[in-house]
Parts: structure tokens; C-alpha cells; sequence
């Protein structure tokens, strides 16, 4: 699966699965010297924790990062950054009477015919679980690009037929939903609750922005 590592100076590898032991990452070309410490990666972890609102998984983690290598006195080495994070809220007796259901909207299928195996217990290595492991690589990437005065911001732009129209980033950290404007917020939670009385879901849209980055970085 080539696909568990991205990026080429600054490389992630992401590793584990829902219901294992721990999920992880390491990284790969983060530069020596720059300050990082476990509570700044879990401060970002916290941000992207379930079990606080009704419009996210109502899984409990504590998503406590432990940093295993790569990090000395507060500063990065130069070395491969190794970080894991255990699972702790895992009931994989859920599973057991639907471990033969290849479940509309999850990976299920593809991952069987492409591997001929697939791990029933919350997806497996394609849950969303795994996006903890890039939250916590994320927090070192953003520590880089706050040196250059880069700033990234994402938000949720679309649910349903329902889309933002315009955009107050102040709103943000007090949005349930990570939207940046309440008049569609509003719509989007009535929206919401009336697809889950239907036990039905909505696709999404999720906007993201990179500020400032140099003229002529990137392709084309």
C-alpha cells in the first residue's frame, strides 16, 4: 500500500489500524532544531477528538501522542520522528454479527478485491482512525510552517445541498461543526439531524487554505 506514505522533503508513513493496539506515524525530513513537544501534538489531537458532539463519531479516545524518537531536549534531531498513539476505546464484539456485511459507503469491498482480505472490525486500516496519525504529523508540519509565517485553515464547506456562502474565520473555534458561517451552520445541523432520524447520511465538502506560500511553489 504506497499509498501510507506522502510527501517527498517532508515524508509521512502512517501505520495501524482501527482496532489494534496503536496507530502511529513517522516522518521522515523534518530539519534538526525545531522545538516540538507532545503537549503542542495534543493540543492539535484534541481538536479532532470524537465523543463531544452529536455531529461526530461518538468513539472516546484519550489520543495521548507519545514521541518515540527523533525528539531530544524538545528539538527534533534530524532523525526519523516515530510517534504512536494507543487505542483505548475498542469494542470489536460490535462487529461480530455484521463481519460478513461489505458496508455501503466504507472501503469493505474494494479492499477485498483488491487484497482478498479485509479487516471487518471499524474498516480497519481505512477508518478514519488513521486520520489521528496525520493530525499528529500535521502538528509538526504546521510548527515547520509557522517559521515561515505560513498559516493553514481548513473548514467544512458543503454538507448535503447545503454550502456556505460566505466565510468568518473568527467563528470557527466555537462552531460545532467546524463551519465559518453560522447562517448555514444552522442549516446544515437541521439538515443533519433530519438524515439521521432517516438513518440515512450526506456526503461533504471540507475547504482548505495555505497562506501566504511563495509565488511559483508547486505545479503546474
Amino acid at each position: 500500500m504506497a499509498s501510507n506514505s506522502f510527501g517527498k522533503l517532508f515524508r509521512v508513513t502512517t501505520w495501524g489500524e482501527s482496532h489494534g493496539k496503536a496507530i502511529g506515524a513517522v516522518i521522515d525530513g523534518c530539519p534538526a532544531g525545531l522545538p516540538i513537544t507532545a503537549e503542542e501534538i495534543n493540543q492539535e489531537l484534541s481538536r479532532r477528538k470524537g465523543g463531544n458532539s452529536p455531529y461526530t463519531t461518538p468513539r472516546k479516545e484519550n489520543d495521548q501522542v507519545e514521541i518515540f524518537s527523533g525528539v531530544f531536549e524538545g528539538k527534533t534531531t534530524g532523525a526519523p520522528i516515530s510517534l504512536i498513539i494507543f487505542n483505548c476505546d475498542v469494542d470489536s464484539s460490535k462487529y461480530q454479527p455484521i463481519k460478513e456485511l461489505l458496508r455501503p459507503g466504507h472501503a469493505n469491498f474494494t479492499y477485498l478485491e483488491k487484497y482478498g482480505i479485509f479487516d471487518y472490525r471499524g474498516g480497519g486500516r481505512s477508518s478514519a482512525r488513521e486520520t489521528a496519525c496525520r493530525v499528529a504529523a500535521g502538528a509538526i508540519a504546521k510548527k515547520l510552517l509557522s517559521h515561515f509565517e505560513i498559516s493553514v485553515t481548513a473548514y467544512i464547506h458543503t454538507i448535503g445541498p447545503i454550502a456556505i456562502s460566505h466565510i468568518d474565520l473568527s467563528h470557527l473555534q466555537s462552531s460545532p461543526l467546524f463551519c465559518p458561517d453560522p447562517h448555514a451552520e444552522k442549516q446544515m445541523i437541521e439538515t443533519l439531524d433530519q438524515i439521521k432520524e432517516e438513518g440515512d447520511s450526506y456526503g461533504g465538502i471540507v475547504e482548505c487554505t495555505t497562506s501566504p506560500l511563495p509565488v511559483g511553489l508547486g505545479d503546474p
